[in-house]
């Protein structure tokens, strides 16, 4: 096939027409790397779970667990940068003179990556005047471990990978009225960013807890999805 019919299979199959692009870019290099459409996170789900089936109920241990707390929750987390932050224990609320036996130790469990977006085939000339939209999906398990489980701060980065262009934050309260275990949707567009945007970093964070035993706030189905859409300003 030649470059022209290349680039008409590529306007073809993403339904769009007159994107902006270089005489040089290579349009079949282009269409092997599948730049819209598809996550370009790795290892989305490390747990092994589906956001289609409701999380699995802990496991309470007939006995309490002996040893050092534990904090590493289990599953595959290829791909991801981790990091295990040990709460100072919270004492708040406790009448003078109370005696406690044990006090739940909390800690973050924090997962990143950094998407390098011309690695994953789109070019400056499609990310500065087309920009297109970017689409940020999570789900989080209602452990109900704390009124605070779950974080997500999501960055537009420049060509330098410090500079920020535009940025998405979550931190959402949790209900403990009642209880409840399902997947909570977390999600946001990204549109009309401006140029520059080359890196995209996606962190999350969820809450783990240690009180005779390890209770973890797990995730799934984690996604960054390039759609060909122009972004509006």
């Amino acid at each position: 096939m030649s470059a022209a019919e290349w680039k008409k299979k590529c306007e073809d199959e993403w339904n769009v027409q007159g994107l902006p692009a270089p005489q040089s870019l290579d349009w079949k290099s282009v269409h092997e790397a599948k730049p819209f459409g598809r996550n370009l996170l790795k290892n989305p789900s490390p747990h092994g779970l589906s956001k289609d089936i409701a999380p699995p109920e802990p496991d309470l241990p007939e006995f309490p667990m002996c040893g050092p707390p534990i904090f590493q929750p289990e599953g595959d987390f290829t791909g991801w940068t981790t990091n295990i932050e040990v709460l100072p224990k919270d004492t708040s609320g406790i009448p003078a003179g109370a005696v406690i036996c044990a006090l739940p130790k909390y800690s973050w469990f924090t997962l990143e990556q950094t998407l390098d977006l011309k690695a994953e085939g789109l070019w400056d000339e499609l990310l500065d005047e087309f920009q297109p939209q970017i689409v940020i999906q999570d789900w989080y398990e209602e452990s109900q471990l704390h009124r605070s489980i779950y974080q997500l701060h999501v960055k537009l980065l420049g060509a330098d990978k410090s500079t920020v262009i535009s940025e998405h934050s979550v931190n959402p309260t949790e209900d403990l009225s009642a209880y409840s275990l399902t997947w909570k949707e977390v999600s946001h567009v990204f549109s009309g960013y401006g140029p520059g945007v080359r890196y995209i970093h996606f962190l999350h964070r969820v809450k783990n807890q240690f009180l005779n035993g390890f209770y973890a706030t797990r995730f799934t189905g984690s996604s960054v999805i390039v759609k060909p859409l122009k972004s509006s300003s």
